[in-house]
């Protein structure tokens, strides 16, 4: 797709250039089209049609509600080089993290002024046991994820963050 599309970022990493967006924006429809995407409840790909693409991004909201209270946020699209400032989302975006610095981790991204919503980290042990997949120490390490960044959220003073 790179090739077929020329797509070259050169030093920046977001796209400022229209022809660039364009191309970028083709090159994912003939991606999704070609390899379609795994759906884990079917356990198979499914496969969708330009159409069928193009109709679910029309029906997509158009803005969403982030988060309640004084910390909600409302996302919309931007476009080209908006004036509007962007959503920013702050958080280790799924790396795995030890229990013992999670929750002052969590807080410590909360409470930066810039940051708008939380990506929450994964805890890689809950009580000293490997947080394993399909174990009740995954179930464990989830909840305690929750409540550690939920702690956090209002140990920081932003009870209400999306996260």
């Amino acid at each position: 797709m790179k090739e077929k599309y020329k797509i070259n970022f050169g030093s920046g990493i977001i796209p400022t250039d229209d022809d660039l967006s364009d191309r970028l924006f083709h090159a994912g429809m003939e991606m999704l089209e070609t390899t379609g995407f795994y759906n884990t409840n079917l356990g198979r790909v499914l496969y969708l049609t330009e159409d069928e693409i193009l109709e679910g991004i029309s029906r997509a909201p158009k803005k969403l509600k982030l988060g309640h209270g004084k910390e909600q946020v409302s996302c919309k699209a931007r476009h080209g080089n908006s004036p509007r400032k962007p959503i920013i989302e702050g958080g280790p975006t799924g790396a795995p993290v030890s229990e013992d610095i999670f929750e002052a981790m969590m807080q410590s991204y909360i409470q930066e002024p810039v940051v708008d919503t939380l990506v929450s980290g994964v805890l890689n042990t809950v009580c000293g046991q490997p947080a394993t997949t399909n174990t009740p120490w995954e179930i464990r390490a989830t909840l305690a994820e929750i409540r550690y960044v939920r702690e956090a959220c209002t140990l920081a003073g932003h009870p209400g963050m999306a996260i």
